[in-house]
C-alpha cells in the first residue's frame, strides 16, 4: 500500500511538473482539519439563517442593536465580521467609533452614539460603544473619576429609553484569558498583516490586567439589567465563540422561514449570563484582596 501511494505522489508530480513547464499556475493541495470544516459548514448554515432574520427586521420595521464589547484581543472584530460578512449591507452597518474630536467632547457623553442608533428594519453592531467609559477611559486615566461614576449611574437610564421605544439590544461581553490575550498580541507584533492592530493601549493591556478586571465587574455591576443584561462570551477558541453568538442572536427572534432542524442550542461554558460572571468576578476578586 505504502508502495502504491509513493508511485501515485510521483505521478501526480510530474503532471503537475508537465503543467508548470508549460507555463501554467501550480496546484497547491489544501489541506483542512475536520474540525475547520465542520465549523465552516455550520457557520455557513447560520449565516443563511441571519439573511432570514435581517429579511424579518426590515418587513417588520424592527431595530436590532447589538453591542460587543471586551478586553483588547478578545475577538470582536472577527466576529463582527463573520456576522456582516453575507448581509445587505443597505441594511446592516458596523459602528466603530475612534477617539471623540474636541467638539464632541464638549456634548452630552451618549451624544455621539446616540446618532449611529438604529432605525426601523435596520440592524446596527457596536464595535465598543459608550462602555469605553466604563472599561479603557477609567483604567487609562482618560475620564475622571467623577464621570466614570456619573456614566455607570446614567447608562441603566439611556438603555431602557432604547428598549422602551422598541429597540431590541443585545450585549455582548467578550472574555479572553490572560494567556491568550497575550499570545494574541505576539501574533500581531511578528504578524505583518495584523501589526495595524496594535496600539499603545494594548501594551498596557497585560500590565493593567487587574484593574480592567475591576472595572469590569463595576460595569456588570451597574448595567446587568432585567431590559438590557449582559451575556458573556468565552472567546479564548474564536471559532466556537463565533457560532455560539450567531445561535444566541438567531434564537432571540422567531423569524419566516426559521429551519425546524436548526440547532441553536449553545454551550453553557462558553455563553453564559452576565450574573454568573458578576459572582465570577466577585469571589476573584476578593481572594485577590485577602492574598
Amino acid at each position: 500500500m505504502q508502495k502504491k501511494f509513493i508511485a501515485l505522489c510521483e505521478e501526480k508530480c510530474k503532471k503537475e511538473g508537465s503543467r508548470i513547464a508549460e507555463g501554467k499556475e501550480p496546484r497547491l493541495p489544501v489541506w483542512k482539519k475536520e474540525s475547520t470544516l465542520n465549523y465552516e459548514k455550520e457557520l455557513k448554515i447560520l449565516q443563511m439563517e441571519l439573511l432570514k432574520l435581517q429579511n424579518h427586521v426590515k418587513e417588520k420595521g424592527l431595530k436590532l442593536l447589538i453591542i460587543f464589547e471586551g478586553r483588547d484581543a478578545a475577538g470582536k472584530g472577527g466576529t463582527i465580521k463573520r456576522i456582516i460578512e453575507h448581509l445587505n449591507p443597505r441594511g446592516a452597518r458596523v459602528v466603530a467609533l475612534g477617539k471623540p474630536s474636541d467638539v464632541e467632547k464638549t456634548q452630552w457623553y451618549f451624544q455621539r452614539y446616540t446618532t449611529h442608533l438604529p432605525s426601523g428594519g435596520e440592524i446596527t453592531i457596536f464595535d465598543r460603544s459608550w462602555y469605553n467609559r466604563a472599561g479603557v477611559e477609567p483604567v487609562m486615566g482618560f475620564c475622571t473619576e467623577q464621570e466614570h461614576a456619573r456614566f455607570l449611574h446614567e447608562v441603566p437610564f439611556y438603555e431602557e429609553m432604547q428598549v422602551g421605544s422598541g429597540t431590541h439590544l443585545i450585549k455582548f461581553y467578550l472574555s479572553v484569558s490572560k494567556e491568550e490575550q497575550a499570545r494574541r498580541f505576539h501574533d500581531r507584533k511578528v504578524n505583518p498583516l495584523k501589526n495595524f492592530k496594535i496600539s499603545p493601549i494594548d501594551i498596557k493591556a497585560q500590565e493593567l490586567w487587574d484593574k480592567y478586571t475591576i472595572a469590569k465587574y463595576s460595569m456588570l455591576l451597574a448595567s446587568h439589567t432585567e431590559h438590557a443584561p449582559w451575556t458573556i462570551l468565552n472567546s479564548d477558541d474564536k471559532k466556537t465563540a463565533r457560532i455560539n453568538v450567531i445561535k444566541h442572536i438567531l434564537s432571540s427572534f422567531d423569524y419566516e422561514g426559521k429551519s425546524p432542524d436548526l440547532d441553536l442550542k449553545t454551550e453553557p461554558e462558553i455563553l453564559y449570563d452576565g450574573s454568573k460572571e458578576i459572582i465570577r468576578l466577585e469571589k476573584l476578586i476578593t481572594e485577590e484582596k485577602m492574598a
